[in-house]
């Protein structure tokens, strides 16, 4: 393994994908609330894949630490990278590639202060800083992992990729930002589930520890069904336009891992709802978010 390939491992660089779709969706809000800029969207998208990157090392780091990765079974979509077990680097270079994401992120941050002002940014990043620094050491371990993933790699980038356009939410933004929260959550839960034995010898408290499998599968299935009803409440209550429901149609994907969570969760997760559980976050983002901007772009 090349020495490029391997920071881009521990970054997980496949994954870098869903800060990609988030801005797409913050950024159809933000159009769609009449307040778009391309520079801002595009500065919103380097700070956010640097911040998603730092997150994605630093657990990396963490779970070779504690032994996580040592024991993991791992899956296109679960059980860290397999860089730092390899060899490939060390852990401290890990450690300064989670270092490096999150300066990248807080002078990204810094450059909005100036132009938008602190407030409400400064609690915007605030929050997002808690959930990347800390997330792996108290987060993952006190049973609330799932929310702050869903808060910061859902809802958070998303409103503040609207914030950072003229510096105001729109009731689109925050709209858009509900179903990323939800299905965030559940790309982590998911995936929490081939995991289950190796979270717990490291000392970790996921749902899935903590309510399991069988109750942990049922919230699943729960924010997976609620991801399409808010979208569509959106559009019913006047806060999206009709054309934002193409959002819905990705849900197709997730089928598969809703099927698994009602009828077979103590069964290992199949690949392919796994795989599905992805590709509905990534469409789904992605689908609402142009459906905004096209709506705006034709004044719907």
């Amino acid at each position: 393994m090349s020495k490029l390939a391997a920071y881009a491992g521990v970054a997980r660089a496949p994954f870098l994908l869903l800060p990609v779709t988030l801005v797409a969706s913050g950024a159809g809000a933000a159009a769609y609330d009449d307040r778009a800029s391309v520079l801002a969207s595009v500065l919103a998208l380097l700070g956010l894949v640097a911040l998603h990157a730092a997150v994605n090392a630093f657990n990396e780091a963490s779970d070779m630490r504690s032994g996580i990765d040592l024991q993991t079974t791992r899956t296109p979509f679960s059980g860290g990278s397999g860089t730092l077990p390899s060899g490939a680097i060390p852990v401290g270079a890990a450690v300064g590639v989670g270092v490096a994401g999150s300066i990248i992120g807080l002078l990204v941050g810094i450059y909005f202060i100036t132009q938008i002002g602190w407030w409400p940014l400064a609690g915007v990043m605030a929050l997002g800083a808690v959930a990347v620094l800390i997330y792996t050491q108290v987060f993952a371990r006190t049973g609330v992992g799932e929310v702050f993933a869903g808060l910061g790699l859902g809802l958070l980038p998303v409103v503040g990729t609207a914030l950072v356009q003229r510096g105001e939410i729109g009731p689109a933004a925050w709209a858009a930002g509900v179903p990323a929260f939800l299905m965030t959550f559940n790309l982590l839960l998911l995936n929490e589930f081939p995991d289950e034995k190796a979270d717990r010898a490291g000392g970790r408290l996921n749902l899935v520890l903590l309510l399991g499998r069988s109750r942990a599968a049922l919230v699943y299935v729960a924010a997976a069904v609620a991801t399409p009803l808010t979208i569509a409440a959106a559009v019913l209550s006047g806060g999206f336009p009709a054309m934002a429901l193409v959002g819905c149609l990705p849900f197709w994907f997730a089928v598969p891992a809703v099927r698994w969570a009602v009828a077979q969760p103590e069964q290992p997760v199949p690949i392919p709802a796994m795989a599905g559980n992805v590709i509905w976050n990534l469409a789904t983002n992605t689908l609402l978010g142009a459906g905004l901007g096209l709506a705006a772009y034709l004044g719907w």
